[in-house]
């Protein structure tokens, strides 16, 4: 009992870290306790814990709570750690040749969490997450996912962001398996109106997909006649982040593709 108590705690701190991954970069003690679905004590006694840490700071004239220096310095050491820092200019030369956005992105539970790339917002951190069924990134990180996490009901049910979004478990499937024999996966406005994203895999060894990454425009831009001259850059780009990202012993052996 007592280490289903532990693991409970655990559990329930690391929920009360994940209501900042929204944007909010401050959130009172009622907001978390209202996320959370706990009282507020209990968040109270997380919260004082979590600070005492270092992974939560309070601030002292509103008393309201963000992530401390700890998270920062964590984040850093796995930004560093996995050569994040040296993704910049491989994205930003796929953007100049391609005039798109550029996006690079790794699977957290339901969300394709974008890492680096065009569409982080810095100041205010909007954007970082994308629902892994209706983009071209979540496709990717979905059809060749390291763990094998095949049960897409797991998703729970899928959100229509757009007439065109995937909202069938067995028409998910469909299309993923249609992305693998593709090699690239394809979000024709089905996150949002008026926007076209393709994407591949930067895939390991094994042919898992250690990251995902796509490349947006507008149809007008990416029409369907250049679509294959976007993926071709795309995929040359995906190579050299492998080499990047990807430890020798665990990058893909070079063949002719």
């Amino acid at each position: 009992m007592a280490a289903e108590g532990g693991v409970q705690s655990v559990r329930r701190a690391i929920g009360v870290l994940d209501c900042f991954g929204g944007g909010d970069a401050s959130l009172g003690l009622s907001d978390l306790s209202r996320r959370m679905g706990l009282s507020t004590s209990t968040t109270h006694r997380l919260a004082r814990t979590l600070t005492a840490a270092g992974f939560l700071e309070q601030e002292a004239r509103t008393g309201r709570y963000r992530l401390g220096p700890s998270i920062t310095e964590l984040g850093q050491l796995s930004f560093h750690r996995r050569g994040l820092h040296r993704v910049p200019p491989e994205l930003a030369e796929l953007a100049r040749i391609t005039s798109a956005t550029v996006d690079l992105a790794v699977r957290s539970d339901r969300h394709a969490v974008i890492l680096s790339g065009g569409s982080l917002n810095p100041d205010s951190g909007v954007g970082l997450r994308r629902p892994l069924h209706s983009t071209a990134l979540g496709k990717v990180l979905l059809a060749w996912d390291p763990e094998g996490r095949a049960d897409l009901e797991a998703l729970g049910p899928l959100r229509a962001l757009t007439g065109r979004t995937i909202v069938d478990h067995g028409e998910l499937r469909a299309e993923l398996e249609r992305v693998r024999q593709a090699g690239y996966a394809l979000n024709d406005g089905e996150s949002g109106d008026g926007i076209r994203t393709v994407a591949v895999p930067v895939l390991d060894r094994q042919g898992h997909a250690r990251y995902a990454l796509a490349v947006r425009s507008t149809p007008l831009v990416m029409s369907e006649a250049r679509i294959d001259w976007f993926v071709t850059h795309a995929r040359a780009c995906a190579r050299a982040l492998e080499v990047l990202l990807i430890p020798p012993a665990e990058r893909r052996l070079r063949t002719s593709e």
